[in-house]
């Protein structure tokens, strides 16, 4: 599989073609490997993006101006082909999915989406770049969904490592159904605290999905070896943690958007957590991993 890598003096970082799909993250100090490797035995992928969804959609369908469209889980960018890298230097890689008549039977939009991976020392950004080439708005969720590895030392197990966010808060997850919609069952997961320790059973019902964090910047630590890494995600407004139960990593998933609620119209202006994008605007929203 086609992957491009570029590096510096700190990292080198390596991102598959197919799904502009981040591979790699190496500190060339100590060759430490960041990101999950993809057992697919465990779970078969590294840093997913999200669009035009985040999530399941109720019964796997949605509807827009009375036409009904279906859509994969998360969105088609995982997987993708068609993504091409468009834009290399020494320090940047930056890929494009253009809409096309595949993604339009899926998504009745046109859409320039850019994924730009940028390393600055031992940082990493990640922006997505969204450009409205429609006549109409646009109606989307964006997502990161990349995955760490923990246990990144001899004698350590998953008790070993917490999330710990750069405040104190009080946390709820929402509880997803079997179909994987959100209800609207919570669970408290922290009160003015900032620390979430991770264990073999924190993710037995599913993700954690915080909708409107009130925070910036979560660090993964080791109780043994102090700060790993952290994500900076102050222009998503949600939150997701996941991992397969008791598999050696976590996903730090910054979200514009969420999966479908239980109680959903699967009308996709009326989604809750969806973004418009008028008719002529762009944004780009970004998050960073830097690496202790």
């Amino acid at each position: 599989m086609k992957k491009h890598s570029i590096e510096n003096d700190f990292l080198k970082i390596s991102v598959k073609e197919t799904g502009a799909e981040l591979c790699s993250i190496i500190n060339k100090e100590n060759d430490i490997e960041y990101i999950w490797q993809a057992d697919p035995k465990i779970w078969g992928s590294h840093a997913p993006n999200l669009f035009p969804i985040i999530g399941e959609i109720k019964n796997g369908k949605y509807f827009y101006e009375g036409k009904e469209y279906s859509v994969p889980k998360h969105g088609f960018i995982r997987h993708n082909e068609n993504i091409r890298l468009k834009e290399r230097s020494e320090h940047q890689l930056v890929f494009e999915l253009l809409y096309s008549e595949e993604t339009l039977e899926m998504y009745p939009f046109k859409f320039d989406l850019r994924i730009a991976f940028t390393i600055d020392g031992k940082n990493l950004e990640v922006s997505h770049h969204l450009i409205n080439l429609d006549e109409k708005p646009i109606y989307f969720s964006l997502g990161g969904h990349p995955a760490f590895n923990i246990q990144l030392f001899n004698n350590e197990n998953i008790d070993d490592y917490s999330l710990q966010f750069d405040r104190k808060m009080d946390l709820k997850t929402y509880i997803l159904n079997d179909d994987g919609l959100v209800s609207s069952e919570t669970k408290e997961i922290l009160k003015n605290d900032h620390t979430i320790k991770l264990t073999e059973n924190i993710f037995d019902e599913d993700a954690l999905i915080f909708k409107n964090i009130n925070s910036n910047k979560v660090d993964l630590v080791s109780a043994k070896h102090g700060k790993i890494l952290s994500v900076e995600y102050k222009d998503f407004k949600n939150l997701g943690i996941w991992a397969k139960p008791g598999a050696p990593y976590v996903c730090i998933e910054p979200w514009l958007g969420i999966a479908d609620v239980e109680d959903t119209n699967q009308n996709l202006k009326d989604k809750e957590g969806i973004e418009v994008l008028n008719e002529g605007e762009e944004i780009n929203h970004f998050y960073m991993i830097q690496i202790n």
